[in-house]
């Protein structure tokens, strides 16, 4: 079962789901037990079971696993017991009674088969790969145990001031070390041998300070105080965890008030401190390291018995991520190198949680990321489905708040759960036309989807307003770049070349310039072609958008008739105005034009006699007039000819 904190993915691969005591409202919670075979295949459904009978009888009070990553060892109760799991196997390989409970063990050796256990009747016991092999006493009852490797001594704390050594190279008990204090010590909670340079520090309980001695010359060289005026607490704050960091400079100190500080050994205040949130003491602090591949490398993990958070050194503020078992918490173990959380609880079953973000999956269980993948695919079944939420004022406006009181409402939070079944009905009685209104706004989503997917003409959006001039201005664009090609190609050069973006970069103009973006999108800025500016500015414009004369109409007849003379090809003209002198083809098509000139005097002859040369004069000056829009020169030439012939005519 995945749990989610802060977009970070927690996996339970064994024991109960993190969150689920707490989750959940008490009568939903009996409701659901009640549906026994639904609620049983739902568990069995989204449950994995990593480990087989990775569980005790009753309870487990710590979890560690060996140096090589082959084995994970732990122990419990009741019976008193340790059990060793097989992790290339994925199950239990063998268990162990004792005569006592627990309260810590190391392994000696990289494996599981030797071991030094501290036990609660203040018996140690050493174990072998064959069983049991030796037991000793120590003069109190003993908190916590560690092992220093270069002297082969065991170290164990107990109430007092005083730590016992135990040489395992000599086989005998060795001076114990006393502390002193200025405040009297009512015992060693814990103990830590730092893994840089290992330096001995004693978690002391009563007055809140950790001492730190060398193992070379086996006196104290120095004493951290905590800032208990920091804490805001009234009580006694003792040292109930500790952990060194490999720098060999970091400590991380847990406190009985639920804080956890972290130092730098060269200076005496904390540069961070995280608050557990429940007042409880400090059961686990341990350093997450793994190399380059963690993403949770340099972060913390603090656990008391209610709450495991994960958080970054740098900003203890915020979690990394926080998993709340369903039992109470004893110990918790991060397996090197990876994102897998193994926990020792007051439950039957142990705790185990993956986290993915935190860490790869470890070598024996690989297939953890690809299970992982499935899991997040699936779509779990909400424990609510059948309720739903409605706040008071939703409440009386459905017209269920006579209700209130009655098993119809459960109370939660500042509203109440209400049947399904119920709240749709009384929805439906205050809008009768709900479903109507659904339905429209399915099929008009379902429109609107199937109208994004249909082919589209290619517009520009960009042009909104002056829509006459941004065609005009394209138009120009084409007309100069034709004229590029045919200069190009009158020079013997290839015309694609022209357009290559790498030789000639495209000069900007009105469209692609964003200074006058608004001239063609704001309608404040449209030309307004009625105006009389505009037909100053333009006046030939407004000449072809007024209605045609007599005049004009005959002449427009005329010119259809003589088009097939004026020329081959507009081109042949454009080349004409570009040269800037008459040719011999131009002269060549004066001739016909004088031709048809001469025939149009023998057709004005049967002009009536009310023909007057003020309407000649009125044909000529169109004739020329577009004649000379044409650009052509010998537009003027013909105009002149027809003015002469004209005047022939009317003298005879």
């Amino acid at each position: 079962m995945a749990a989610d904190a802060q977009d970070v993915k927690v996996y339970t691969v064994n024991g109960a789901a993190a969150g689920s005591s707490s989750s959940l409202p008490d009568w939903l919670t009996r409701k659901r037990a009640g549906k026994g075979k639904r609620a049983i295949r739902e568990h069995f459904e989204g449950t994995i079971e990593l480990i087989q009978g990775f569980e005790f009888p009753e309870a487990s009070n710590r979890i560690k696993t060996t140096r090589d990553g082959t084995h994970a060892i732990a122990t419990g109760t009741y019976k008193p017991q340790m059990r060793v799991w097989d992790l290339s196997q994925l199950s239990q390989k063998f268990e162990r009674h004792t005569d006592a409970e627990n309260v810590d063990f190391v392994m000696l050796s990289d494996d599981w088969t030797k071991s030094i256990h501290l036990q609660n009747d203040r018996t140690i016991e050493l174990h072998t790969q064959g069983g049991f092999h030796y037991r000793t006493r120590i003069p109190r009852f003993g908190r916590s145990l560690a092992y220093h490797f270069p002297s082969c001594d065991a170290l164990f704390s107990a109430s007092g001031n005083e730590i016992y050594r135990l040489n395992l190279d000599q086989g005998r008990f060795m001076t114990p070390l006393v502390l002193q204090a200025d405040e009297e010590i009512a015992g060693v909670n814990v103990v830590d041998v730092n893994p840089a340079h290992q330096l001995w520090g004693f978690g002391i309980d009563g007055n809140g300070s950790v001492h730190f001695w060398d193992p070379r010359s086996r006196s104290c060289v120095g004493i951290l105080r905590i800032p208990t005026s920091r804490l805001s607490t009234p009580d006694v704050v003792s040292v109930t965890a500790l952990a060194s960091r490999d720098d060999g400079l970091t400590y991380a100190v847990g406190t009985s008030t639920g804080h956890s500080l972290l130092y730098d050994i060269r200076a005496a205040r904390p540069f961070a401190m995280k608050d557990q949130g429940y007042g409880l003491p400090v059961k686990s602090l341990l350093w997450i390291e793994g190399g380059s591949r963690m993403a949770g490398d340099g972060m913390i993990l603090s656990a008391d018995k209610k709450v495991i958070k994960i958080w970054d050194r740098n900003t203890p503020s915020t979690n990394f991520v926080s998993i709340t078992p369903a039992t109470d918490l004893n110990h918790v173990h991060h397996v090197p190198g990876s994102g897998l959380l193994m926990t020792a609880n007051e439950g039957i079953q142990m705790g185990t949680y993956y986290v993915p973000q935190l860490g790869p999956a470890p070598r024996w269980a690989s297939f953890l990321e690809n299970i992982t993948e499935e899991m997040e695919d699936q779509t779990l079944r909400s424990v609510y489905e059948d309720y739903k939420f409605v706040e008071r004022k939703e409440l009386s406006t459905l017209g269920l708040d006579h209700l209130v009181g009655t098993p119809a409402l459960k109370p939660y939070m500042h509203g109440y759960f209400v049947s399904l079944k119920l709240y749709e009905t009384a929805r439906l009685i205050v809008n009768p036309f709900a479903y109507a209104e659904h339905r429209e706004k399915m099929v008009r989503e379902k429109m609107e989807k199937m109208a994004e997917t249909r082919i589209r003409t290619k517009k520009d959006v960009g042009v909104k307003v002056n829509k006459a001039l941004a065609e005009k201005i394209l138009k120009d664009e084409e007309r100069a770049l034709k004229k590029k090609r045919k200069t190009a190609e009158r020079k013997g050069e290839n015309a694609m070349d022209v357009d290559d973006p790498t030789s000639q970069q495209k000069k900007p103009n009105l469209l692609s310039d964003p200074r006058f973006s608004q001239v063609f999108e704001d309608a404040a800025f449209a030309i307004d072609e009625t105006s009389r500016e505009f037909a100053l500015l333009n006046p030939s414009s407004v000449a072809q958008s007024k209605g045609k004369t007599a005049v004009e109409d005959e002449e427009e007849e005329s010119d259809k008739i003589s088009s097939d003379g004026l020329g081959n090809s507009e081109d042949d003209s454009d080349d004409g105005s570009e040269s800037g002198s008459d040719s011999s083809d131009a002269g060549g098509t004066f001739f016909p034009l004088c031709s048809y000139f001469m025939h149009s005097t023998v057709s004005s002859q049967s002009l009536p006699n009310s023909t007057d040369e003020r309407v000649l004069d009125n044909k000529m000056f169109v004739q020329r007039k577009r004649m000379t829009e044409r650009g052509s020169k010998i537009g003027w030439q013909m105009s002149i000819w027809y003015r002469c012939v004209c005047k022939m005519a009317l003298g005879a």
